[in-house]
């Protein structure tokens, strides 16, 4: 039986329900971010993310239903986001970074130097160190993890972690338990 009605077009009815439907489509279709708290709240199953570096993007399931996408910035070269399976060891709703971030006036609390590894780079008389911010920051690698970031490129540009626009970071952070399991591929 075919859809196509005597005149050779869509009924009317159908071509409704099937616009319907494609309005009903997640966000995700066009490759946006977005997520579904009420499937993500509801839907049966454990949490997990997946991590797909050539793509830059993290994906959020329940069980075996996708209910968030999100684009992403991970490492760059010489700080490489490394490939593999993990669990989320740990989540802090306010951190800062211990290695990388900025030397601060004393006196003036102006940034003195910006962008400071703090493993390579000596800190000049009368600064202290700010870590750079990482909120809702999700460790799942030694002090690897996923936070949010005003700065997230289509491209690898982080010293390691996973950068995501901070609404896509409050809502992963919000559903994912310390032990999801995370799998980060290439």
């Amino acid at each position: 039986m075919s859809i196509i009605g005597h005149s050779g077009r869509l009924p009317a009815a159908m071509l409704v329900y099937m616009i319907a439907l494609l309005l009903a489509l997640p966000v995700a279709a066009i490759g946006s971010d977005w997520f579904d708290d009420e499937a993500a709240a509801t839907a049966p199953g454990v949490a997990s993310i997946r991590v797909s570096l050539g793509e830059q993007r993290a994906y959020f399931y329940k069980g075996d239903i996708l209910v968030g996408e999100s684009r992403v910035s991970s490492g760059k070269p010489g700080f490489r986001t490394p490939q593999g399976h993990y669990r989320v060891l740990a989540k802090k709703v306010h951190h800062r970074s211990t290695l990388f971030g900025s030397y601060v006036d004393r006196d003036t609390h102006r940034v003195v130097r910006a962008d400071v590894d703090t493993r390579t780079d000596r800190r000049p008389a009368g600064t202290y160190y700010r870590g750079a911010k990482m909120d809702y920051f999700i460790r799942f690698n030694h002090g690897i993890g996923f936070h949010a970031s005003s700065d997230v490129p289509n491209h690898a540009a982080s010293h390691g972690c996973v950068r995501m626009p901070p609404q896509m970071a409050r809502k992963f952070f919000q559903y994912a338990p310390i032990g999801t399991r995370v799998i980060v591929t290439g």
